[in-house]
């Protein structure tokens, strides 16, 4: 049911509110920056067995 009252925030709340938000808002941008910054970089990932086991079992190609 609504009310019958006049809305009575004024202007200059909305304002005062909007700019708070926006505030909080940037101070949340510059930490998560932060954030990132100092994250360590990621490294490729490594190949779980040595590269000469990798290729061909056989190099000397005898077994084919």
């Amino acid at each position: 049911m609504a009310s019958s009252s006049k809305k009575r925030t004024t202007m200059a709340k909305m304002n005062r509110e909007n700019a708070v938000r926006e505030k909080r808002m940037r101070k949340a941008a510059r930490k998560e920056a932060r954030k990132l910054e100092d994250a360590p970089p990621t490294a490729p990932a490594e190949p779980t067995q040595p590269e000469d086991v990798i290729g061909d079992p056989d190099p000397s190609g005898v077994g084919r």
